[in-house]
């Protein structure tokens, strides 16, 4: 399994209506791609010093092809839409990462 992790920074002039899409619409888009089993909306528990709230969103695909086929089909088209509603308003980077192993 692949964790597609996405941790943004979200000024808090624009937080609720950013918060609010995230929920209602994006990670649907995100998982209507087919590219993705399940989404996680998490909050990082962290004062930023550059201010805002930062989240983590992890999206899980079950094969590298899998994320392949989101990044190469999918993520333009759905990254440009948080570009166009929030602009300079939200940081984010990507990372990819793969579970070894789950413990319980």
């Amino acid at each position: 399994m692949i964790i597609y992790n996405v941790t943004i920074n979200i000024d808090e002039s624009v937080h609720d209506q950013w918060l609010n899409w995230m929920q209602t619409k994006h990670i649907q888009d995100m998982l209507n791609t087919g590219c993705f089993k399940s989404a996680r909306l998490v909050k990082v528990l962290v004062d930023e010093d550059m201010g805002g709230v930062t989240y983590s969103v992890q999206y899980l695909a079950e094969t590298k092809e899998a994320l392949a086929d989101y990044k190469e089909n999918h993520a333009p088209h759905l990254r440009n839409e948080g570009l166009q509603l929030f602009a300079d308003k939200m940081l984010a980077f990507r990372t990819d990462l793969e579970i070894i192993s789950e413990h319980e």
